[in-house]
């Protein structure tokens, strides 16, 4: 064996050494890199569908859940609540809530798929305040035909108890109703629509 043999075979095997190395730091670069463009736990969590139990709402309760970082508020309307909803409509900037901003499922006063469960998103579509829930009658600070609904304290904009604007305030429209369906009599999930069973 000559002396230029032994030199080209550990050539071979420096080049071979090399490449493996290289490889191996080139995949252990790659995998965080690709795996960086997933989103995080927290990211899918706040867009995920959120399912909870309805049979824990007292009539006349309001609850609030998270989805996709909005506060989204489930409301056990009574009957009287329901009748008081049928008495605003010449009130009402949208009485039938024609606006685009809501599922295609959703319609009429009532504004849900069962009547004693309203579904709103808690943000006035005016300037992004939060609403409050006032579901009493006739508060001293609200007047004498207040019917009960929901009073954006921020300015002013007042809402029913199915979110649908009174005519001559600042929030341009009904408060929006997101996607849920009931999965069945006690379960609710915000996030799908009935359709997607």
């Amino acid at each position: 064996m000559s002396n230029g043999d032994v030199n080209q075979g550990r050539r071979r095997f420096l080049i071979g050494a090399t490449s493996v190395v290289g490889g191996v730091g080139v995949v252990g670069a790659a995998v965080p890199f690709v795996a960086s463009w997933n989103p995080s736990a927290k990211a899918e969590a706040a867009g995920a569908p959120v399912t909870f139990n309805v049979d824990k709402i007292e009539p006349g309760q309001q609850i609030t859940v998270e989805w996709r970082g909005k506060p989204v508020w489930i409301i056990r309307r009574t009957e009287e609540m329901l009748e008081n909803i049928e008495q605003l409509s010449s009130r009402l900037k949208d009485p039938e809530s024609e606006d685009p901003q809501q599922p295609a499922y959703i319609t009429g006063a009532q504004r849900s798929i069962k009547p004693e469960f309203i579904v709103l998103v808690g943000i006035c579509t005016h300037l992004g305040c939060v609403p409050s829930y006032r579901p009493e009658v006739a508060p001293a600070d609200l007047g004498d035909d207040w019917l009960g609904g929901l009073f954006c304290p921020c300015h002013g904009s007042k809402f029913d108890l199915s979110g649908r604007v009174f005519s001559g305030q600042p929030a341009p429209l009904n408060l929006e109703v997101p996607p849920y369906r009931f999965d069945n009599d006690t379960t609710m999930t915000v996030g799908l629509d009935p359709e997607a069973a």
